[in-house]
């Protein structure tokens, strides 16, 4: 069972280990996506080390959250911190005092976070305040929109990170021009894609499109978000266009149970050919885009994947912090202008066929990222041959 610390009198009592520990943080369903791959890979490369899981609870929910675990051939957490809902400050807040005694607690030699949640920026900011070492994966990216939450936290997470990972060639740019050094700078390549490289003889295995009487190829997948789309006046007009989209390609919509709420508010004419359904697993997911015509959405994440399998994109943002997406050619950016979604359909007819997917992208990141973190906890051997050595690295160098 997972060590859960509900508020900061519950924290954790130290923890008494002979060996070293490496702790990933996550606190969000695509942080676990990114970084199962590095916890495999770091667990066969380092054995004696302890690999101190500890999800924030940022965004959790039991059912959808376990499903992920198990897909990503994942243990329980060691900590569950039942951070949850707040605004900004709280949440973050609250991150930081739980994550904090974590670490003190654990004494870790490492730290990884990944992305660019809260629970990110308050993890960064706990290892930084302790002297202890970490390192931020999926480095480097600028949407360049500093209304964006998540670009304030790339931003702060990067400037205090003793590695930055990066897995396209303009986050280095980006980190450079920042004043952040290069020996800090990494290129690994995309963890994602290990895990959906990894997972596709499951994906084509799912008979997720035989459930929901799909044909793969003739629909188009929307998955939608981000608070500017779900949250204000933007929800109506977009589930119109998504109506409409639908009278020429049949639509499936996962809907979170929060944006189902407000779409309960929203008047919708019925379409048989628009499937609002309950959100599904990871290992369905992929399925769905693998075989969509077109995906809609608003995730970063998406548009890394969509790449990938080849599958056109269509973002309902007014940018990207991933244009690797865009200069492949399968990324293309509607703005926030609903009414752009029914000219999918006509896009579609245009679309080129897509390159091979971006350097790095192909399956061996965490193997790549592996290679640096044991070069610096253990030399360049590859592998400690007692505990003692997992000692090398400092925060002298920050």
């Amino acid at each position: 069972m997972p060590r859960e610390a509900d508020s900061v009198k519950n924290l954790p009592d130290p923890v008494v280990t002979s060996g070293p520990a490496i702790v990933y943080l996550v606190g969000a369903r695509p942080n676990l996506v990114k970084m199962a791959p590095i916890f495999h890979e770091l667990g066969l490369r380092l054995p004696t080390a302890r690999h101190v899981l500890v999800h924030t609870g940022q965004h959790y929910d039991r059912e959808m959250s376990e499903i992920f675990f198990e897909e990503l051939g994942l243990p329980e957490p060691d900590y569950l911190l039942g951070v949850g809902s707040g605004s900004h400050g709280v949440q973050t807040g609250r991150a930081l005092e739980r994550i904090e005694g974590v670490l003190i607690a654990e004494q870790p030699n490492l730290v990884l976070v990944a992305g660019d949640v809260n629970s990110t920026l308050a993890g960064a900011i706990a290892a930084a305040k302790l002297l202890i070492p970490f390192a931020h994966v999926e480095s480097g990216l600028r949407s360049f929109d500093r209304t964006m939450p998540e670009e304030i936290n790339r931003v702060l997470v990067d400037q205090i990170s003793d590695w930055c990972f990066t897995h396209s060639p303009e986050a280095a740019e980006n980190l450079l021009r920042e004043g952040v050094a290069a020996d800090r700078i990494h290129f690994v390549g995309n963890t994602m894609i290990d895990t959906l490289v990894r997972l596709l003889p499951r994906v084509e295995a799912s008979d997720v499109h035989a459930r929901l009487g799909l044909t793969p190829g003739r629909y188009v997948l929307t998955t939608l978000h981000r608070p500017r789309v779900t949250d204000g006046p933007l929800l109506r007009p977009v589930a119109a266009a998504l109506r409409k989209l639908s009278m020429q390609l049949p639509v499936v919509f996962p809907v979170h149970p929060r944006t189902r709420a407000r779409l309960a508010g929203v008047e919708l004419a019925p379409s048989p050919d628009l499937h609002l359904i309950d959100p599904v697993g990871y290992l369905e997911f992929l399925a769905l885009e693998a075989s969509a015509a077109a995906v809609v959405t608003d995730s970063g994440g998406v548009q890394e994947e969509t790449t990938y399998l080849g599958v056109p994109c269509f973002t309902l943002r007014e940018n990207t912090e991933r244009p690797v997406t865009i200069r492949q050619g399968t990324n293309v950016l509607l703005g926030l202008d609903p009414r752009r979604i029914v000219d999918v359909p006509s896009l579609l007819a245009r679309a080129a066929t897509p390159p091979q997917a971006p350097d790095g992208w192909d399956g061996g990141a965490a193997a790549r990222l592996a290679d640096v973190v044991v070069g610096a906890l253990v030399g360049d051997s590859g592998a400690a041959e007692n505990d003692e050595d997992v000692l090398l690295v400092s925060s002298a160098a920050r």
